[in-house]
């Protein structure tokens, strides 16, 4: 699992950096207008949009995307579409397991591109149930190191609040909590005077399979493909790569 969330996370930083970006907002813009459209608009009533929308400003996005996705998700304005959640399930190389998440306003359209991009790069598709199984429902919440933050401070903060443990994946820290919790946790960071980078409801393994640099490679390039398509918001995968291995494959 850390060896996963450490190569997310650092995806994470460099996608908001370099010429993905726009595709970056695309995919937050849709997950603020859904969020604005299951919960509202009041940010303060609506935790879901809430932590969409500091999601989207750490990525820099310009205040008036946002203002306007929340509109129109929240009915407020014309243009929304209708966007659906679709979740597809397959093996990757190695016999890693891989979830995806899409938000789509077509259906056939994202199936359609998901197979090619899987089965072009080494994958499989599954049917629905024979992956998930393997992955626990789980809050997330990344926190940047700074100067001054130990694992034991973060902890501390948000032991009480319902936070199942704190992992050190290097550049950052991750706060694992039952999703029902994860409001109350990041709350518990904030009055602590602790900022994170993100809150977000995830999928973690329950049992990871370690890769070597080969395998390592083969699997980055299918979440890569996976990634690049419109429709996808998240890829969740079950696989561990090493300190050793992530350095030299970088």
């Amino acid at each position: 699992m850390s060896g996963h969330s450490k190569w997310a996370t650092t995806k994470h930083k460099k996608a908001i950096i370099d010429s993905r970006r726009a595709k970056v907002f695309a995919k937050q813009i849709r997950a603020i207008e859904v969020a604005a459209r299951n919960g509202g608009a009041d940010m303060e009533g609506n935790p879901t949009l809430f932590d969409a929308v500091i999601k989207a400003k750490k990525s820099s996005m310009p205040a008036d995307n946002i203002d306007r996705a929340i509109k129109r998700g929240a009915g407020l304005e014309a243009g929304a579409k209708d966007w659906i959640t679709i979740m597809y399930e397959g093996y990757g190389p190695s016999g890693v397991a891989i979830m995806i998440e899409c938000l789509s306003d077509n259906r056939n359209r994202s199936a359609s591109e998901i197979k090619v991009a899987v089965t072009r790069n080494g994958g499989s598709m599954a049917d629905l149930g024979s992956v998930s199984y393997l992955f626990n429902r789980k809050g997330v919440i990344i926190v940047n190191k700074v100067d001054g933050l130990t694992e034991d401070r973060v902890l501390e903060a948000v032991l009480d609040a319902g936070a199942e443990q704190v992992n050190d994946l290097g550049e950052s820290f991750e706060v694992v909590c039952e999703p029902v919790d994860l409001v109350q946790v990041r709350t518990a960071l904030q009055s602590a005077g602790i900022d994170y980078e993100s809150a977000d409801s995830s999928f973690l393994p329950s049992m990871s399979i370690p890769l070597d640099a080969d395998g390592a490679k083969k699997v980055f390039e299918l979440i890569d493909a996976i990634e690049e398509l419109d429709d996808v918001q998240n890829v969740y995968s079950n696989f561990d790569v090493s300190d050793e291995v992530m350095a030299s494959l970088e």
